[in-house]
């Protein structure tokens, strides 16, 4: 079939077809069989033609004597797409020097962020979520698999993405992510992290560990030198730094040896140190980085929990002298065992990004989610201030609940009353940070909310005022994502 055109042409409703339209760079052409992407009124579909179109569910019909489909961007045809388009397929990207992950909680934004990275070498991790981030939107693993796929597939986007099982706890859930092809695990270790040592006394920490023999060897007493700066130990740190990480270490010691040991998965392994209570120090990040070494442990990327506060969707709270020097040595910790240092609840976190891009050297992981959320209610703000203005009161009745999943210091009191904006105001709300956090925590509310009669208050409305303003939404993604790239990128390109 070497005449895509005259297929075209003589489809069934070829006129509505043409006039919706075919994503130009989703034409593929494979094993004999054309496939590509239609626009249609209210969602878009697959067009598989020639013999392996019988692979796809969907609506059979016969075209100008060509066997063909119309098949619904669904999980089988997901499968059946990433099998007969590899591109289409998540590969492991952590061992590229710059990767970038992209928490798409709707399954929308893949267009706005492919046009980001065709721009950069940075790779993308455009499937990465949470379990909590799962139940909250109602989505699977699934779900956002196929959202990935379906959007390199549309866009033409050949150069390779990955996929992000984020903040997984337990081993069904690692199990559930690589069994779907997800190519990448952060591991929390947060469920094995003791908080409650920073407040001992020296006098307790010494009751509560007896250091063996091996480990006062192995540290006490040594001067580790790290691209010229210094790592050292004494009794009661080490003791600290046992009491606090002990448990996690051996926990992703075993999740690596059953899952990742001898690459078991075709995935890079992160560990996530960063939900606790205190900033990870140069020696516990350098104590937990050897353990792990000496256990076998292959990381990818680690993240540490770095001075001052990286709240969510908005710029980083604290002394950005001190994270400097900090990061500075964070990096070459990470150097030195071979991995990348990862930057988790990285949206918009402008005023250091610079000094990531600086102190790594270019060789980053940095993760962002729920600023893309917040730019599509920002398209929504500006599309439809009568929606957004429901949205945003419903938000504030639900911010109390909301709160108890994130950690964040919002004053509602500094929000505008929104009643005394015009509408072409609105969009502002979206550069006063108690406002981002406001939209930002209370999302899984808002697409949940439902009516006496069971039916969802806003999020049939959201989707379809995306699906008509998607324009909107990429250009306002490739701006605010762009500017994270050229920031990080500024960092190293001198």
């Amino acid at each position: 079939m070497s005449n895509l055109n005259q297929f075209i042409q003589s489809l069934p409703n070829t006129e509505l077809a043409l006039k919706l339209g075919v994503y130009e760079n989703s034409i593929h052409f494979a094993h004999d069989t054309w496939v590509f992407m239609i626009q249609g009124s209210e969602q878009d579909y697959l067009i598989a033609a020639g013999p392996y179109a019988s692979k796809f569910e969907g609506d059979a019909f016969v075209s100008n004597q060509i066997q063909a489909v119309k098949a619904p961007l669904s999980h089988h045809n997901g499968k059946v797409l990433r099998e007969l388009f590899p591109f289409t397929k998540p590969i492991p990207v952590l061992q590229a020097e710059r990767s970038f992950g992209l928490g798409d909680r709707l399954g929308i934004a893949g267009p706005g962020h492919l046009r980001v990275f065709k721009e950069y070498d940075a790779y993308p991790i455009l499937a990465q979520q949470s379990i909590r981030e799962l139940n909250l939107t109602n989505r699977t693993y699934s779900d956002v698999l196929d959202a990935a796929s379906f959007a390199v597939f549309k866009e033409g986007y050949h150069d390779g993405f990955g996929a992000d099982g984020d903040h997984l706890k337990k081993p069904e859930d690692i199990e559930y992510a690589l069994g779907l092809g997800f190519t990448m695990i952060t591991l929390d270790c947060s469920d094995h992290i003791r908080n409650d040592i920073s407040n001992m006394s020296a006098k307790e920490v010494d009751e509560n560990c007896t250091l063996s023999g091996v480990l006062k060897e192995r540290y006490l007493n040594k001067n580790f030198e790290i691209e010229g700066m210094s790592v050292t130990f004494d009794e009661e740190e080490l003791k600290r730094n046992v009491l606090v990480y002990g448990k996690a270490i051996e926990f992703a010691a075993s999740i690596y040896q059953t899952y990742f040991i001898e690459k078991k998965a075709n995935a890079n392994f992160e560990i996530s140190i960063d939900e606790t209570a205190t900033p990870t120090t140069p020696t516990q990040h350098f104590f937990v980085a050897n353990e792990l070494t000496l256990k076998g442990v292959k990381l990818d990327t680690m993240a540490p929990r770095f001075c001052g506060e990286f709240q969510k969707g908005v710029d980083y709270i604290g002394d950005v002298k001190q994270f400097e020097e900090e990061l500075k040595i964070h990096a070459a910790i990470a150097r030195k065992f071979g991995y990348k240092l990862s930057i988790h609840s990285g949206s918009d976190k402008f005023s250091i990004f610079s000094l990531v891009g600086k102190y790594t050297k270019g060789h980053f992981h940095v993760k962002t989610a729920g600023t893309n959320w917040l730019e599509a209610m920002r398209a929504v703000a500006a599309s439809n201030p009568s929606l957004y203005r429901a949205i945003h009161k419903y938000a504030l009745s639900m911010f109390p609940e909301a709160q108890k999943f994130y950690h964040v210091t919002t004053d509602l009191n500094k929000i505008p009353n929104i009643d005394t904006l015009k509408d072409e105001e609105l969009v502002n709300l979206f550069k006063q940070n108690d406002a981002r956090q406001l939209i930002h925590i209370t999302y899984g509310f808002i697409l949940n909310h439902q009516n006496e009669q069971g039916e969802f208050v806003f999020k049939n409305k959201l989707y379809q005022l995306w699906r008509e303003n998607a324009s909107v939404y990429s250009d306002m993604l490739y701006e605010h994502i762009g500017k994270h790239l050229q920031l990080l990128y500024q960092g190293f390109l001198v």
